[in-house]
């Protein structure tokens, strides 16, 4: 089963996956892989360097795509295919969807172009479920600054983008509610983890 966990930036699905894989491993005895966007391999870890160094704020937009594309189809060659051909659950902090609502809601781009570039680049794998960890724009950039973390490119951009991401991001669960499962991330974040746990162990079954 291959299962994304999407959202806005300080939502929170970085500190909440690995609890999530741990409870799927020593309480439901399943083999889980972890992995995140961009990065998760030698190759993609080093195209995420360039994508997140604020160091690049002239980038363009369509260079962003296609880094974010390139890191990707190293991940699910390596990576994800492997893992999924051996039973294992495989838990991402980002995919795809993640390219459709920065660059194609966030930056503009047609969603239809995307698309047919993400199925080139992921050989037209998707997850089979993907949870949204939903907050306002402004409570996760709020976040993300008092936290003391990693403050990147992406962080960077206007408010009204990140609210473009979220927007995007909500739109892509209405569209495809059978994959998507939006989860409150305002809620207390041992309560987050329960109702992640509920939605995965939901779907477990049915794979």
């Amino acid at each position: 089963m291959f299962i994304t966990l999407e959202g806005p930036e300080g939502s929170g699905k970085s500190s909440q996956l690995p609890a999530l894989a741990e409870f799927l491993r020593h309480r439901r005895g399943r083999t889980v892989l972890t992995t995140r966007e961009p990065g998760g391999t030698p190759i993609g870890e080093q195209v995420r360097a360039v994508l997140m160094s604020m160091k690049n704020t002239g980038m363009s937009p369509s260079t962003e795509i296609l880094l974010f594309c390139a890191a990707r189809a190293q991940l699910v060659e390596e990576i994800i295919r492997p893992s999924l051909g051996r039973g294992e659950i495989v838990l991402s902090d980002r995919y795809a969807d993640a390219t459709l609502a920065y660059q194609g809601y966030g930056h503009g781009y047609t969603l239809g172009m995307l698309r047919q570039l993400l199925n080139f680049a992921t050989g037209g794998l998707w997850p089979d479920l993907t949870l949204l960890l939903d907050l306002s724009s402004e409570e996760g950039l709020r976040r993300k600054h008092s936290s003391g973390g990693e403050w990147n490119r992406l962080d960077a951009y206007e408010l009204a983008f990140h609210q473009r991401v979220r927007a995007g991001y909500l739109e892509l669960a209405h569209q495809e509610p059978q994959r998507w499962c939006i989860i409150d991330a305002a809620l207390p974040p041992e309560m987050v983890q329960l109702a992640l746990r509920q939605a995965v162990l939901d779907r477990l079954p049915a794979v």
